[in-house]
């Protein structure tokens, strides 16, 4: 492998790792689908998001040389992007194997789910409801 190949290995090896172990925290933090059923708090998101920019951004910057960084071409960030949604699809399955496998031996209480009249009522009652009493 020449100097320009390694380069390009490290530096697609550095933003595939920072990604998948940056946005694997979003599968592991909740038993029910990230973003879907479960949405993370907005200082985590934009924490997650933001060291994600800045490890793609990495090897683009004049710092990619003394890093021994070299810029990637688009079809390589694709195929990276690709295989990072691929893995954080596999590691959703393994966790709902995992938890389903946790629930029949310990008898765990089953996930609820939630309908939409209930996620309506309980955001309308925020709304409908008169509040503390207060002294006259």
């Amino acid at each position: 492998m020449n100097a320009d190949g390694a380069e390009l290995f490290r530096s697609g090896w550095f933003v595939e790792s920072l990604a998948t172990q940056a946005l694997v925290v979003f599968a592991i933090r909740t038993r029910r689908v990230p973003f879907y059923r479960s949405r993370p708090s907005r200082p985590l998101l934009v924490s997650a998001l933001g060291v994600v920019t800045v490890g793609v951004a990495l090897p683009m910057s004049p710092l990619a040389g003394p890093l021994g960084f070299q810029s990637l071409p688009l079809g390589l960030v694709l195929a990276l992007a690709l295989m990072v949604v691929l893995y954080l699809v596999l590691i959703e399955g393994a966790k709902h194997v995992f938890y389903a496998r946790a629930d029949a031996r310990a008898a765990l209480p089953p996930v609820r789910h939630r309908t939409l009249r209930h996620r309506i009522q309980r955001r309308a009652g925020r709304f409908s409801h008169p509040g503390p009493l207060r002294p006259r």
